[in-house]
């Protein structure tokens, strides 16, 4: 269903492969007191799935914004495809935003075609598209329908088929499963899967950790402006280093699970914990050997139906990453954004 548009394809952008499809040389942005976006450097590879996580106002929306040139950067380069954001280039990027988007007194079929039509696909061209995309969201019965009539939930798929109809070369999506119930998200995430098997180049910000780290291959953490963690998912782990063990309780024997966790914590071996329901994450100090870890559970009378040597969870290294720095070097409050009328530090 995702097909590439006669013409638009990387190599026509431009024939250098080695550059990046999404780059970010020295960017800054502040808002008065406010550094929304701090020296940030930032390569996303073509092809890539490339996850930006950060905290609520971490500065990635604007980051965003400055690369599709929404607002101007008060210094620093953006490139896309090796070249200084233009308009062209820029009717070569879907985007998502957080925010709605979409014409409320429209019908379904009609606000789609138009916005197709910005991005230089005839309704002839567009029709098609927009019926598949409607089938696949479950949406075909609504294409007459106005926009109001519709959920926030219901909004938001036809707000990414917005991004999409007219086959970008790169997607941007900021916070793609807001508003989804569990079921679109999961439709959306099998979407996603899709266009990543077309060869596109996502740019994703969710605040969903777990998403990024099944969908994405690369990943950028920003705290305060600032990049913190940037590479490849498995280089990222792998450099965090750390001794990590998964651990299921056994919820058989009745036992209570807040008493297993003050049990762990006070091992001298364990530097944190984190829970969810029976399954448990337990970071190691680096000395610490999982047997002799499994010895003292053990010991202690924890019983387990898992246990298991991991590597670290995204999530994990969000919260040692972010919440350990607290990269908060700024007191004022922040400001907003005079081109939306919203915060511009998030």
């Amino acid at each position: 269903m995702f097909n590439r548009a006669k013409g638009h394809t990387p190599e026509t952008v431009n024939d250098e492969r080695s550059d990046p499809a999404i780059e970010l040389i020295g960017v800054r942005k502040q808002f008065g007191d406010l550094v929304a976006v701090d020296e940030l450097d930032l390569a996303v590879p073509r092809g890539a799935t490339y996850g930006l996580l950060g905290p609520n106002g971490a500065g990635k929306t604007t980051t965003i914004r400055l690369l599709l040139r929404i607002l101007e950067p008060d210094a620093g380069e953006l490139r896309v495809f090796g070249q200084p954001v233009r308009r062209n280039l820029l009717d070569r990027v879907g985007y998502l935003p957080e925010e709605r988007g979409l014409y409320r007194s429209m019908n379904i079929r009609t606000m789609l075609s138009f916005l197709a039509q910005l991005k230089g696909v005839s309704p002839r061209e567009s029709r098609p598209r927009i019926e598949a995309w409607l089938e696949r969201f479950g949406l075909e019965d609504r294409g007459d329908d106005k926009v109001q009539d519709f959920s926030k939930g219901m909004q938001q798929k036809l707000q990414f088929i917005a991004a999409v109809l007219h086959e970008p070369d790169v997607v941007v999506l900021d916070e793609p499963f807001s508003g989804l119930d569990p079921i679109n998200q999961r439709v959306l995430k099998e979407v996603l899967y899709d266009i990543q098997q077309t060869g596109r180049t996502i740019l994703l910000s969710t605040h969903l950790i777990e998403y990024a780290e099944r969908l994405c291959d690369h990943v950028c953490i920003i705290d305060g402006g600032r990049k913190i963690v940037d590479g490849p998912i498995e280089r990222v782990k792998r450099e965090h280093g750390g001794a990590y063990v998964a651990l299921t309780l056994d919820g058989g024997g009745g036992g209570d699970t807040s008493a297993t966790l003050e049990k762990l914590e006070a091992m001298t071996s364990v530097t944190r914990v984190s829970a969810d329901g029976n399954d448990l994450e337990v970071a190691l100090e680096d000395d610490a050997g999982s047997n002799d870890f499994l010895a003292s559970l053990v010991s202690s009378g924890i019983r387990l139906r898992r246990f298991a040597h991991v590597e670290p969870s995204l999530q994990q290294i969000f919260i040692e990453r972010v919440v350990g720095t607290q990269l908060r070097p700024r007191s004022a409050p922040p400001s907003v954004d005079p081109e939306t009328g919203t915060r511009a530090d998030v």
